[in-house]
């Protein structure tokens, strides 16, 4: 879906062209009979740009599609690259020069121009000013996003977000994020584990989260110098009960309760040939790095040998190491339905992955992220991670179906009960045990000889 902003003067048309909410198309269209009477195109990527950016880019872009009306003015120097942070300046048609600033242009011209000059320039800031305004709105965020009818109006929540410089990680009171292990911040990403051997590391939410629909978008990076299948093990994301669990998951604790969307860059079964020949068909064997998610209670186990395989929720492909584009991952909860997408190919489009619905999630669990590394390592990288709430009218039937939930779950399969392990007994309550069991042997005893007695006498009456 593009959004478009269309506006005519007296000669020509203008019109500004958003595209996925990273992407503008500007489009110039003169009126006949004009010197310039031709219709030029331009674009740039507005991903990640600094709004004050924005309007240089825009005179760049309009520049270098013929567009150079009188009055507009040329760009003299980059502005905002300067070593000192100073802004650069406009030269105009007259030799005037524009200081950029919050407003779009600021005269400290040396001649005077025209009346219609004046207008012209008049009516390029207010369209630029309107246009900055809308872009600012509409937000330009860190990955690509598709902008569907009806979808919820996505709110983002700094409290479970993290992204550069990255002050809020540390170990305060005040901190919303820790780092386990061998986790560290650098001023470009976190890195979760460096490429060497056996290291692991994590990144924790401290605020647990209450939203009923979400969406996690994660802009992560995996590379290192290992040669193909000699590198791994790869990255997890996770959204669950319990955080700062080291263990054999990607980092994490095994048997966890809640969702995990685990990136594997290392085919464990590919070492044990006839063993994935005898389960699989040749149809059904997967590419790696692999993207798959699992659902757990807390009664199951990650099965490494079979790449999580036997829990798996569903996968898809993902070459997502050493690759020159950046590589974003989506995790969205809504109303039930889990949908993983991502954007791993430069095109700043979403492809779908997985998509589950009758997925059931408690709320007030963790977000978080780990990697480990065993005998082949790699560097794994979390350059931010943005939630956003989703928002979105429920009726009242869809508020009674979707009511909270103690246990995670998934409609139409089944998981194992958990076993809840017995708690030790006190010293205490096994002396009474004990106590109770003696005092009830002596007084069965105790019953049991009366009876025999009595037994006894009534046997020597008979035979007298």
């Amino acid at each position: 879906m593009a959004v478009t902003i269309v506006k005519k003067r007296m000669f020509y048309r203008f019109k500004f062209t958003i595209e996925c909410r990273n992407k503008l198309r500007i489009s110039i269209t003169s009126r006949p009979g004009e010197a310039w009477d031709k219709s030029r195109e331009g674009s740039l990527d507005i991903r990640q740009r600094p709004l004050p950016g924005l309007a240089r880019q825009l005179l760049l872009v309009s520049q270098s599609v013929g567009y150079s009306p009188a009055g507009a003015g040329t760009l003299q120097e980059p502005m905002g690259d300067r070593a000192d942070g100073s802004a650069g300046q406009w030269v105009g048609p007259r030799g005037g020069l524009f200081d950029e600033g919050p407003a779009v242009g600021k005269m400290a011209a040396a001649s005077r121009p025209s009346w219609w000059q004046r207008w012209r320039r008049r009516a390029w800031a207010r369209d630029g000013a309107k246009l900055l305004l809308f872009l600012l709105l509409l937000g330009s965020g860190p990955g690509p996003r598709h902008v569907r009818a009806g979808q919820a109006v996505e709110y983002l929540k700094r409290e479970h977000s993290l992204s550069k410089p990255y002050q809020g990680v540390g170990t305060s009171s005040s901190s919303l994020w820790n780092l386990m292990g061998n986790a560290m911040v650098m001023t470009q990403y976190i890195r979760l584990t460096p490429d060497m051997q056996s290291k692991q590391g994590a990144l924790w939410n401290r605020v647990p989260c209450f939203l009923k629909d979400w969406e996690l978008q994660v802009h992560f990076k995996i590379h290192g110098q290992g040669k193909k299948n000699l590198h791994g093990d790869g990255l997890a994301i996770w959204y669950t009960k319990d955080r700062m669990q080291p263990g054999p998951v990607f980092g994490n604790m095994d048997k966890f309760v809640g969702l995990g969307v685990f990136v594997d860059t290392y085919p464990n079964e590919e070492k044990q040939h006839e063993a994935q020949k005898r389960r699989y068909s040749p149809g059904v064997q997967r590419v790696f790095p692999y993207i798959s998610a699992m659902v757990n209670n807390g009664s199951l186990s990650y099965d490494h040998e079979r790449d999580g395989r036997p829990t798996e929720l569903g996968g898809c492909t993902a070459i997502v190491r050493n690759i020159r584009y950046d590589t974003f991952l989506v995790i969205r909860y809504v109303k039930r339905h889990l949908t993983i997408m991502m954007d791993i190919d430069g095109k700043h489009e979403w492809r779908d992955c997985i998509e589950m619905p009758g997925v059931r999630l408690p709320r007030g669990y963790y977000f978080g992220t780990s990697s480990i590394t065993g005998d082949l390592s790699d560097n794994h990288d979390v350059i931010s991670l943005k939630l956003f709430e989703l928002t979105g009218v429920r009726t009242p039937e869809e508020e009674k179906l979707h009511r909270d939930v103690f246990l995670p779950s998934v409609d139409n399969l089944k998981l194992p009960e958990m076993t809840v392990p017995p708690t030790p007994l006190s010293g205490l309550a096994l002396f009474l045990i004990v106590f109770f069991s003696l005092v009830f042997s002596v007084f069965a005893i105790v019953i049991g000889i009366i009876l025999y007695n009595k037994w006894q006498d009534q046997s020597r009456k008979r035979f007298y």
